[in-house]
This record gives structure tokens, C-alpha cells and sequence, in this order.
């Protein structure tokens, strides 16, 4: 499996409903949000080294990271970091990458995943992951991971597949994004409904193909600046294409569009840390739900997260379902569940208070 492997890791993302604890200068996926020694983007390469060597693991990231990247990251070569000048979405991301290992290996099947999802069995991930490898192999299929929704969650898009007997890949029959509490409801009882993972694996002449049927002038921008990838000229060449380049999302701009579109349903333990509430479903809680990191006391408290600094006593009394966080020079204490309005939390402080605090 690993001759033409290889990974892209998406780590361009500033993590704002993390807040405060992910920063603008230091965003989730070089944080450890679990609690156990190692940044999400290290935990993903560590997943993908099974699969591949460090050689033909990239990361795609904006170049105020780069350096983060090398430090989290030290066995992949500095190539291998492509760094995009501005946030364009996942779509650019994947074409810089698609067209940079399809000049160096025209035979290259590419998996394509954030730097901040959790995996909690990874040995049955690295089944499905390998098993999806071998079919973008063998034939032009665009194929991507669909989670077993086990509750109407509204914070995920889906992906509606054809029901076939039998069958480990099934043909893409619709996608949808977040939906409200009723639709997903329906989608739930339905059974023919998968939460969104964003993990993709395709061959890069594959994925090329799709670019140029369905994003053309995006296409056109990348094939233009080919013969200097992988020289001297690279950013220069790619700092020009994101001047112009469509700001898109793979999902809209090919997924939602192309014909041989494949999921394969999956359960291996998935959480997208999307939110503190999500980090709240997969911690380690005690007897009241709370997910306790720090020097902490409660009374009569439930369904919380509390996290302070372990050089001070925090009492929390009377809350339910209540984030209480403490980072450098922020204390934030809200409604875990309520994810949205971090970006209003985030605008709020830009505009009245001021960037150090982001």
C-alpha cells in the first residue's frame, strides 16, 4: 500500500470556536485538547505513519504556521510543507497539493484529512483507510469516509447513500449541509444517512480531472504555475495563484457535482473537535459529567467543562452544562452547547477589545 500513498493534512484552520484556549498564533491543531501530552496535528501524523512514510506526508497550512508545523512535525521534509498566503478553503488546498505529488508521482492516491479530528480506533480507521485506498486505485472514484450518525447533530453535514446489498463502498446519492433539528431527526431514522468526515481518498490524476470539469479557471490557475513546483519558485508561483484563486470548498465545488462520487460507512470512535461541546462527549468525565482539567472543586454541578490554571483554586458551584475556561489573559464562562456564538464572541472582542486577546 504505501508505493504511491499519500497523505495531505489540512492544518490552515484557526480553530476560533476553541476559543480562548486555540489562538491566532497558536490555533487547536497544535494544541493538546485531549489532555494527553500531544497536538492533534501530531496525533493525525502519527495515524497516517502507519500508512505511509514521512516522505509522503504533506501538510497544507497558511505560512504564518510553517514554523509550528516544524516543530510538531520534525520528520517530514520542509518541502513537504506548502504554505497557502491567505485562507482560500479546502478546495485550492487540495488542488496545491493534487498537482504538486502528481508531478512528482503520476500514480498517486492521495487521503486527504483535517489535522484536528479525533480517531478513537485507529486500527479499524487504518482498515477502512486501506481498503478505500485500494478502490481509488483501481478505478476514478472520488471517495470519501461517511460516520454512522448515532444523533440528529445539526453541527455536521451528511451524505445520503444508495442502499446496495453487500456492498462496502456505496454510490453518493446526495449531500446536505447542517441541517436543523427535525431534518436530522429524519436522517437519523432514516438509516441511510452518514455524518460528513471530510476525509477523502482519491488518485491526484483523478481528483485533477474533476478540477478541471467542474472548477475550470481554478484548474487553470495551478496547471499554469506546474513547472515551478517543486523548484525555487514555488511560493512565488503560488502566492500569485491565491491572489486569484476561488475561495470554495471541495465539498461544494466538486463533491456536490461530480458522478462517480463513493462513501464507505464507518465507526471507528470519529469526533471532528469541532467545538468544546465535542470535546466535552469524548473526555474522560466523572460521576457528575464534568470534564475537569485543573485545580478544581464543584458543588452541584453537572454536564460542565471546567478548565483553569493549576496554580489556581477554582470553586464552581450551582452550573449545568456550563464551559468555565481560563487561557493567558482570557476567562470565559458560557453555555457549552451553544457553538455559535463563539464567532460572535471572537467578533466582539476584535472589534471592543482588541487582537491580544485573540
Amino acid at each position: 500500500m504505501r508505493a504511491h500513498t499519500y497523505v495531505v493534512i489540512m492544518a490552515g484552520g484557526i480553530g476560533s470556536r476553541f476559543w480562548p484556549y486555540s489562538r491566532q498564533y497558536r490555533p487547536k491543531q497544535f494544541l493538546d485538547i485531549l489532555g494527553i501530552g500531544k497536538s492533534l496535528i501530531r496525533l493525525t501524523f502519527e495515524r497516517f505513519s502507519a500508512l505511509c512514510e514521512p516522505e509522503n506526508i504533506l501538510v497544507v497550512t497558511n505560512d504564518a504556521y510553517s514554523t509550528l508545523v516544524q516543530e510538531h512535525l520534525p520528520e517530514i521534509p520542509l518541502s513537504n510543507i506548502l504554505t497557502e498566503p491567505d485562507r482560500r478553503n479546502t478546495a485550492p488546498c487540495i488542488a496545491y497539493a493534487a498537482h504538486k505529488i502528481h508531478k512528482k508521482d503520476a500514480q498517486a492516491v492521495l487521503i486527504v484529512a483535517p489535522a484536528d479530528h479525533a480517531i478513537l480506533q485507529e486500527e479499524k480507521f487504518h482498515q477502512t483507510v486501506a481498503m478505500a485506498v485500494a478502490a481509488a486505485a483501481d478505478a476514478p472514484k472520488l471517495i470519501t469516509l461517511g460516520i454512522r450518525p448515532h444523533r440528529p447533530e445539526t453541527g455536521y453535514g451528511y451524505i445520503q447513500y444508495q442502499r446496495e446489498e453487500q456492498k462496502d463502498i456505496l454510490k453518493v446519492r446526495a449531500f446536505t449541509e447542517k441541517p436543523d433539528y427535525s431534518t436530522a431527526k429524519s436522517f437519523l431514522e432514516s438509516g441511510d444517512y452518514l455524518w460528513n468526515a471530510g476525509l477523502f481518498i482519491w488518485r491526484a490524476s483523478t481528483i485533477i480531472r474533476e478540477m478541471q470539469e467542474h472548477l475550470p479557471a481554478m484548474h487553470a490557475l495551478f496547471s499554469q504555475i506546474q513547472d515551478d513546483l517543486g523548484t525555487d519558485t514555488e511560493q512565488q508561483a503560488i502566492n500569485r495563484v491565491y491572489a486569484e484563486v476561488e475561495n470554495i470548498s471541495i465539498d461544494y465545488g466538486i463533491m456536490e457535482k461530480a458522478e462517480q462520487v463513493y462513501v464507505i460507512p464507518c465507526d471507528f470512535g470519529w469526533s471532528d473537535l469541532g467545538s468544546w461541546a465535542s470535546l466535552h462527549e469524548i473526555r474522560e468525565k466523572d460521576s457528575d459529567d464534568n470534564v475537569i482539567e485543573g485545580n478544581i472543586l464543584t458543588f452541584d454541578t453537572q454536564n460542565c467543562i471546567v478548565q483553569t490554571p493549576s496554580d489556581k483554586l477554582t470553586v464552581v458551584h450551582g452550573l449545568e452544562g456550563y464551559l468555565v475556561t481560563e487561557h493567558e489573559n482570557v476567562l470565559l464562562i458560557c453555555k457549552k452547547d451553544e457553538e455559535k456564538k463563539f464567532r460572535e464572541f471572537v467578533k466582539a472582542v476584535k472589534e471592543q477589545k482588541g487582537e491580544e486577546y485573540l
